[in-house]
């Protein structure tokens, strides 16, 4: 993996971005938004919260979303093209460097995907204007709860998972790292706000939520690379998914939103 690169990610991630919202993905951040901000929105897929936060802030206010995949930006261009204070753009964040500055710069699920997040803090903080504020929100991978265990074979599946990352240079706990990588990169008044992500049977999008994990062995990705065995990879989907409609009754995700000032 290059550097400065993000991991790449599957191209049917899109439909997730898609189901995304600000109220229920990134609820925390309404309390810091303002009308006329100008905010810039990292990592932000198709700019399903992007459009949400434009939204809010009103026609006076400003956002622009950056992601390095090219196809979820043009996904994204079309869906929410009558959102008059939206731009989305395709490019990775640090090559972003535009005439402008921000009041506000968020990044939701993003910097797990980084081998760099302190750089990628580090570069934030120079898009920022004076006095600006930063919002990361981030899970703890270490750390997801099921209620009742799923079967072997996906537990298997997502210790491998985590092995995966880690070798790749991705920190798998990093909401629970990212107050001090925010004080390393020179942000100052951090805050931590506890987000998690709770599902249970009582939830409509309990199966959808719940199942992201199948949909995540749906990739061959760790098969390709020497990580795991094909067949096992079909097994976790297997007796995930019949987990899901016969035992499961809920899932946790540990999930934080860090804020930083400058």
């Amino acid at each position: 993996m290059k550097a400065n690169k993000y991991i790449e990610r599957d191209e049917n991630a899109a439909k997730t971005f898609d189901n995304r919202s600000l109220d229920k993905d990134y609820k925390n951040l309404i309390q810091i938004l303002k009308p006329g901000m100008s905010i810039l929105d990292i990592g932000c897929g198709t700019g399903s919260i992007s459009k949400d936060i434009a939204n809010n802030i009103g026609p006076t206010g400003k956002v622009i979303g950056i992601d390095n995949t090219a196809s979820f930006i043009e996904s994204g261009q079309e869906s929410y093209q009558s959102v008059s204070n939206l731009e989305l753009i395709p490019v990775d964040l640090f090559d972003y460097n535009p005439d402008l500055k921000f009041d506000l710069i968020v990044s939701a699920r993003t910097l797990q995907w980084l081998s760099n997040p302190k750089e990628a803090l580090i570069k934030m903080k120079t898009l920022l204007k004076p006095n600006g504020q930063i919002s990361i929100l981030d899970y703890d991978h270490t750390n997801l709860i099921w209620n009742p265990l799923p079967p072997e074979s996906m537990q298997e599946f997502y210790k491998t998972f985590l092995k995966w990352r880690a070798d790749a240079g991705m920190n798998n706990k990093i909401a629970e790292d990212l107050p001090q990588l925010l004080k390393e990169a020179g942000f100052h008044s951090i805050e931590k706000i506890n987000s998690d992500e709770n599902y249970s049977r009582k939830d409509s999008d309990y199966i959808s939520k719940i199942g992201i994990w199948s949909k995540v062995a749906g990739s061959t990705q760790m098969v390709d690379e020497g990580y795991l065995d094909n067949d096992l990879r079909i097994k976790a989907i297997e007796e995930y998914d019949n987990w899901i409609e016969n035992s499961a009754l809920s899932m946790t995700m540990k999930l934080n939103e860090v804020r930083g000032k400058l």
